[in-house]
């Protein structure tokens, strides 16, 4: 096929929002740059009281935007991988059988990774409840998993590949009345979905702060229900208790050792408090439209496979017949300037279903994507897929 040159002037169009929002808001890169520029100060740690304690002011706001009791149950670490780790391999660790887990096909392998390492250990057995036609879980599925020896259900809000939003109301309320530990990864719908913690039954909540919530990446956190049913994994400096040599079983500290990421934590700070001037119902509506724009277009060209016809998210995934999804993107970046995202998204479970395992092309737009650049996008992948076969 034909493939236009691009011009070197050509300004480049942003479509990779699910893996790190771009650009951030101005409020973020000044509340990082305010933090810079002045000590780092945190409860227990110093006694500069001048600065602002990012951690706990950024636990408060938390607790505030997902609406929970304790600000002191919200734990910072670099990022949702981390957190799930930390959830899926502490509560194995309380464990003193093997057991059984419940997960999805939709998972990215921050969640299928730890839980097939365990299983390989020998300490689960797992079973992957496969999503409908429509990439959606069906929670009747979830229930008739449950075994006897049913411990541990792990799943995804939002499907980083599919868009789709999950039941999970349903299926916790199912879980939490069989006193079954529900672990939600939050990463895509946190910052796009509004979530009440209070009224969701679930007993852990996973995030990280450089996709919708505007921060920096190397961020992230959990939320949990119950601090004592996941084991401390790691251990260190927290700033309290320093004379006793095991690690302080107090929140947050129980699940915080080392220095925290001070300028990372004041970006999520900011974006928390970008998402409150917002709105977070303006955010939804602005990329609802920019996704309408992408699937109703794409829907009709022959060459392009849409996989999503209706996401819930802001995440497009296609492919076009006959040209391999990384070279699509190298097109689109190379030819158009438009950055989109390739390959299987770490999700590799859901692409056996959807393409077989050869991966594909993900386009996600944000709050700062305008409408014009996705029909600009648009009218740039329709042309390359009109050439496909040129």
């Amino acid at each position: 096929m034909s493939v236009p040159h691009q011009k070197a002037s050509m300004p480049f169009i942003y479509l990779n929002n699910a893996a790190t929002s771009w650009p951030k808001p101005r409020e973020v890169i000044a509340e990082v740059t305010r933090c810079l520029s002045q000590p780092f100060a945190e409860a227990g740690r110093s006694a500069y009281c001048s600065a602002i304690d990012y951690p706990s002011v950024t636990r408060e706001l938390l607790s505030t935007c997902f609406q929970t009791e304790h600000a002191d149950h919200w734990v910072f670490t670099a990022n949702a991988t981390d957190s799930l780790n930390i959830l899926i391999h502490g509560f194995a660790r309380r464990e003193s059988s093997p057991f059984h887990v419940i997960t999805t096909d939709l998972e990215h392998n921050s969640v299928l990774r730890p839980l097939s390492a365990l299983e390989h250990e020998s300490c689960l057995s797992l079973t992957i409840v496969p999503s409908g036609p429509d990439g959606r879980v069906d929670p009747e599925d979830i229930k008739n998993a449950v075994r006897p020896d049913t411990r541990l259900v792990v799943m995804t809000h939002g499907s980083n590949v599919l868009g789709t939003v999950q039941d999970i109301r349903n299926v916790g309320d199912y879980l939490s009345a069989n006193d079954i530990f529900f672990i939600v990864d939050g990463s895509q719908s946190a910052g796009l979905v509004p979530l009440d913690l209070s009224k969701v039954p679930m007993d852990a909540f996973a995030f990280t702060g450089h996709k919708a919530l505007y921060g920096l990446p190397g961020t992230g956190g959990f939320w949990i229900r119950d601090p004592d049913r996941i084991a401390i994994i790691r251990e260190g400096g927290t700033g309290t208790d320093s004379k006793r040599l095991l690690h302080p079983t107090g929140m947050p500290e129980r699940f915080e050792a080392g220095t925290p990421n001070y300028p990372g934590i004041a970006s999520l700070y900011a974006g928390l408090r970008f998402i409150e001037k917002v709105g977070l119902d303006v955010i939804a509506l602005h990329d609802r439209e920019c996704t309408n724009i992408f699937t109703r277009e794409l829907a009709c060209n022959r060459n392009i496979t849409l996989y999503s016809q209706d996401p819930d998210l802001p995440v497009v995934p296609f492919n076009i017949t006959g040209i391999p999804p990384d070279d699509v993107g190298n097109i689109l970046a190379n030819a158009y300037g438009i950055i989109t995202r390739t390959g299987l998204h770490c999700a590799p479970l859901i692409h056996e279903r959807i393409d077989k395992g050869t991966g594909c092309i993900r386009i996600s737009p944000g709050y700062f994507t305008t409408f014009d650049e996705c029909r600009q996008a648009v009218e740039a992948i329709c042309e390359v897929a009109d050439n496909a076969d040129s």
